[in-house]
């Protein structure tokens, strides 16, 4: 099965070329954070088309209603955190579930487990980053269950490393927690944030054969949120730094790490654009006089081609960084369509919330992450699409 044209393919062809050159321009346009290093340039700008582009435009296109999705159901797959399993926790509506990601000029292949299986067969696919990469994991996870539901599987969960393994197949699906790439130290009692050095992290991801890597959001965090004590660079301590140079700094780690480390002829390496958040109302509905700040109650996607809100510096710098690679990674950009989700979040179903938490969305919606069944699935459906079709 391939991805194939819909419509006189020359002209959406030449459509999405067009699409794609006027993109191209923007970002050539761009100043590299690292000449910019003590001032935030980072304006609401259009989102980037990445060089990995075929005739198919998988990341530009529409939401469309589809009643033949979700490709399984919450509770046949107990693999699910309870912060993603919205259906158990009492989210009420169902047209979530129902909407597929149309590509500009192509219909996507439809997810297949068993045949990501067969091709996997023997081999180990690994997510490594955050939060929103067990989002995808799990996602994954369900999404092959489904197709061989009587397959014997073995399961380990643990911190940072778990393992989902297909054992008739040999397929392995795993998950590394590791929010911010680089290492984490521990010295008399402060966690040092090390920018450039990630030695005992990456021990654990020389022998994929499929690596998908995300970060970005705790690099931002503060107060009680933030991950580290002091960071590390060049020798020295900073009790602070420009966040986005940080992760500038943080992320040259990495690409060096990758371009030492994996033989591209054995390994694919994917990196997952930056996940957006939901918690400004104003951001998709233009008239809005509420005061409110999250996604509760949103029940559809938004449509259009103009990025709502600002646009997340971090993808600046992700672009800029994966651009200078010896062997640049693919990037599964799936910001600006993930940006048209306000309906996907878990919000207040996010877990076994008090009464009183759940009349206050406000303080306690989660509009970061995502529901399961839902929007990671479409992530994944990419995935298979990138890893089998181009």
């Amino acid at each position: 099965m391939a991805v194939t044209c819909s419509g006189p393919c020359y002209i959406t062809k030449m459509f999405a070329g067009l699409v794609i050159y006027m993109l191209q321009i923007q970002i050539a346009s761009s100043v590299m954070i690292a000449k910019s290093r003590h001032h935030n340039t980072f304006y609401k700008r259009s989102p980037m088309i990445q060089a990995n582009q075929t005739s198919c435009a998988l990341f530009i296109g529409t939401w469309v209603y589809d009643d033949t999705y979700p490709v399984y159901q919450s509770s046949a797959c107990s693999i699910i955190d309870p912060e993603f399993n919205c259906q158990m926790f009492g989210r009420p509506d169902t047209d979530y579930l129902k909407y597929r990601w149309k590509p500009v000029n192509c219909e996507l292949p439809r997810f297949d487990g068993e045949e990501f299986l067969i091709k996997m067969r023997g081999k180990n696919i690994m997510f490594v980053g955050d939060s929103l990469g067990r989002n995808q994991w799990e996602s994954l996870i369900c999404m092959i269950s489904a197709s061989v539901p009587r397959s014997p599987t073995q399961f380990i969960r643990g911190d940072p490393f778990s393992s989902f393994k297909f054992i008739e197949y040999g397929v392995a699906v795993q998950f590394y927690r590791a929010p911010y790439l680089v290492d984490i130290d521990l010295v008399q009692g402060k966690r040092i944030l090390k920018l450039e050095d990630m030695s005992k992290n990456g021990g654990a991801w020389k022998n994929a054969d499929v690596l998908s890597f995300n970060t970005g959001h705790w690099w931002t965090h503060k107060g009680s949120l933030q991950g580290w004590d002091y960071m590390e660079a060049e020798g020295q301590l900073y009790q602070d730094m420009e966040r986005l140079v940080a992760l500038e700094r943080g992320l040259r780690t990495w690409a060096k790490w990758v371009d030492a480390n994996v033989d591209k002829s054995k390994t694919r390496v994917f990196f997952q654009s930056i996940s957006p958040t939901h918690y400004n109302p104003s951001e998709w509905s233009a008239g809005a006089t509420s005061v409110a700040k999250s996604c509760y109650g949103e029940k559809t996607p938004m449509s259009g081609t103009a990025y709502p809100g600002a646009y997340p510096g971090q993808m600046k710098v992700l672009d800029a960084v994966i651009r200078n690679m010896s062997n640049p990674a693919y990037i599964l950009d799936i910001t600006m369509l993930s940006a048209m989700r306000k309906d996907a979040h878990p919000s207040i179903y996010s877990g076994d919330l008090s009464p009183e938490q759940r009349a206050n969305p406000d303080h306690s919606a989660d509009c970061s992450h995502w529901c399961l069944p839902g929007l990671p699935d479409t992530w994944n459906q990419l995935f298979y699409t990138a890893l089998f079709y181009q």
